[in-house]
């Protein structure tokens, strides 16, 4: 497949962000964050990290700007030289393969426990990835096109699971609000991490952006809707299951969704249906993460091809994907990815912005 494509425009950018946020990070972040906090409060830690995540997006773009047409693996040896470049490239491109492994052993895991008891879990898995690389196949136009007929779809469903599920919600499971100080929400921040990351594809897609200077409007949007659904899922989750009652479970979203029956409907039990619309959320997330992995390597190693280097790469992440022996495994690998990212996309483009200012390297719109 060749490099050529029609450049998407700012809502196609955000719509990008948000599907690649919204993967396993729903049916795993009520958990997370209880974990952590450990009191009613954790509503308050995903408002300050959808902040301090736009933040970060805004620097981002900032540096972006600077080497307009360009992706991150082509501008960084412009600011850093060429081998502490190859490092910080070869660091993203592990970082974008072991989301996509990550996401896909979570489907594995949840397709087994809802869906698909009796199927091999190879066989979901790979399934999965080729219908993954047949889209990938088309190019960045084509995985924006099935994104903006995905995204639409998952909003709808979601807010009807929502709406149906406050038969169940109780406002007294939020309170108090602050009642152990502001400590445990800052102890909430570092596991929603995971949950977020979605904006270190602004390093690839600006690019291909028709209009790179309305970057920004991409990260505000791509970030604000995705914060405002993990908001409502976390308020929505504690406020029914309360806080006891999540830390005994593995998806506490599904059994959220498993609480409750509304006799009379086509559907009556709503978690395998939220599952199917969060499947395809997760494979939004596998598709742009194997994508922006092998344009990594493409260009790394100067290539016009991706799908060769894209076959390589998904035998990488099928072994990755079966590295941990069970679910808790699985999690552990999740929190090591969060771990990373606030060095890889939180700290390093800022200094590379540093950088590139000081040695006056690009000369894009600022």
């Amino acid at each position: 497949m060749k490099s050529s494509y029609t450049p998407i425009t700012t809502t196609q950018a955000a719509i990008l962000i948000i599907n690649y946020m919204l993967g396993a990070g729903i049916l795993t972040l009520p958990r997370t964050t209880v974990e952590a906090v450990d009191t009613p409060d954790v509503w308050i830690s995903i408002m300050i990290s959808g902040l301090v995540i736009m933040l970060i997006g805004f620097m981002m773009v900032l540096l972006c700007r600077r080497f307009p047409g360009k992706t991150v693996f082509q501008f960084v040896p412009e600011i850093t030289g060429k081998w502490i470049a190859l490092l910080f490239s070869m660091a993203i491109i592990l970082f974008f393969l072991i989301i996509s492994a990550f996401e896909v052993r979570v489907l594995a895991e949840a397709t087994n426990l809802y869906l698909l008891e009796r199927t091999p879990t190879w066989a979901i898995v790979m399934g999965f990835m080729w219908i993954g690389i047949y889209l990938i196949s088309g190019g960045l136009n084509a995985i924006v096109r099935l994104f903006e007929i995905i995204l639409p779809i998952t909003i709808v469903i979601f807010v009807i699971a929502i709406l149906l599920s406050s038969k169940v919600f109780e406002i007294n499971n939020l309170r108090p609000v602050l009642g152990d100080g502001f400590m445990p929400v800052i102890k909430g921040l570092k596991p929603s991490l995971l949950a977020f990351t979605g904006y270190e594809i602004m390093f690839v897609i600006m690019a291909y952006m028709k209009s790179p200077e309305k970057g920004n409007k991409a990260i505000i949007w791509g970030t604000a809707i995705p914060t405002l659904i993990y908001l409502v899922t976390v308020v929505m989750v504690v406020g029914s299951l309360s806080i006891n009652g999540m830390k005994t479970r593995t998806w506490p979203t599904l059994d959220l969704m498993r609480s409750f029956e509304i006799q009379g409907l086509i559907f009556e039990r709503f978690e395998s249906l939220l599952l199917v619309i969060w499947i395809m959320q997760i494979f939004s997330t596998f598709t742009i993460t194997l994508y922006a992995a092998s344009i990594g390597c493409a260009q790394l190693f100067k290539r016009k091809e991706i799908l060769g280097v894209m076959f390589i790469l998904v035998s990488f992440i099928y072994l990755v994907a079966f590295l941990p022996n069970d679910v808790n495994e699985t999690f552990a690998l999740g929190d090591f990815v969060g771990k990373a990212s606030i060095y890889l996309f939180g700290i390093l483009p800022t200094l590379l912005l540093l950088i590139s200012l000081v040695r006056k390297k690009g000369g894009g719109k600022q």
